[in-house]
């Protein structure tokens, strides 16, 4: 499964530009998104998923291009999972399920058997009785990935999957979705960069509409080596200084004063050590380089 977008340009109707002529492929497995906020993501999700339509430019998957004929074919592959979702709070868990299951056209065992697999993977088989409205915000989202899996789709759409997930929840939402993308695309969509650290290794940056960055995450951590470094300062008076003059990417107190990490080109005139970078310095180093 290949998504391809070429030349892609939304905008809205107080001439607002979401996405300005972006080109990008996302191949098979877990395909990370990053960008802050109001940098196209949502734009380009309601796009991928056949909601919006843009003004100009190509969306094709595995060839079959986004037109309102194939919109059917197309939404039949397609599962997503949005940032904000609310879902029958009426219903239970399990009755929510077996409702999303029976409008995506999953035929009834297969649907028992996949409401089962992926409560299980999801922690929620002993809250499946709930009403949603009685569920946790953390609770909700899982809930909402599972109907975004149940047609068992070759392209999954997940916006923020991990948002409002306690640390242990996190990494098994992370797991299965690394599971999930064999032989298929998962486009992750966060601001979390641990997120992706741990699933992915090809990604995007995304900043005003444009790519920014799209390749290996390997490769990205590279264009921030050799301009990170650390500084301990005495007090937050020196570290406000230091926030004046460089773009710091980490305050960490410690005992006797804190820990700064800071990005700079050449080595900072202070009492400073170079540093790793990380995912999370390369991606604040390449969204400040672009401004």
């Amino acid at each position: 499964m290949s998504i391809k977008i070429n030349d892609l340009t939304v905008t809205f109707k107080n001439k607002v530009t979401a996405i300005n002529h972006a080109d990008l492929e996302i191949p098979n497995g877990v395909f990370g998104l990053l960008g802050e906020n109001g940098a196209g993501k949502t734009t380009l999700m309601r796009v991928l998923t056949t909601v919006l339509a843009p003004d100009s430019g190509t969306v094709s998957m595995d060839g079959i291009l986004y037109c309102e004929e194939n919109y059917p074919k197309i939404q039949r592959q397609i599962g997503y999972l949005p940032q904000e979702i609310d879902l029958y709070p009426g219903l239970t868990v399990q009755e929510c399920l077996e409702y999303m299951g029976n409008l995506s056209g999953v035929p009834r065992e297969k649907l028992r058997e996949r409401i089962q697999y992926y409560l299980e993977k999801t922690s929620l088989t002993d809250h499946r009785k709930k009403k949603m409205r009685q569920l946790s915000g953390g609770m909700k989202r899982r809930v909402g990935l599972v109907q975004a899996l149940l047609n068992e789709p070759k392209f999954l759409i997940v916006d923020e999957p991990t948002a409002g997930l306690d640390p242990e929840e996190r990494i098994r939402i992370r797991n299965l979705l690394a599971d999930f993308s064999k032989n298929r695309t998962v486009l992750f969509s966060t601001h979390v960069t641990e997120d992706l650290a741990a699933v992915c290794n090809q990604l995007a940056v995304m900043k005003k509409g444009r790519f920014l960055y799209a390749g290996s995450r390997k490769e990205l951590v590279e264009e921030a080596q050799g301009k990170i470094w650390t500084c301990k300062v005495n007090d937050e008076e020196k570290a406000r200084e230091i926030e004046d003059r460089y773009c710091i990417t980490s305050k960490q107190y410690m005992e006797g004063g804190l820990l700064l990490r800071m990005i700079s080109e050449t080595r900072p005139e202070l009492e400073c050590a170079p540093a790793p970078a990380t995912l999370e310095d390369a991606y604040i180093y390449m969204t400040n380089r672009s401004g």
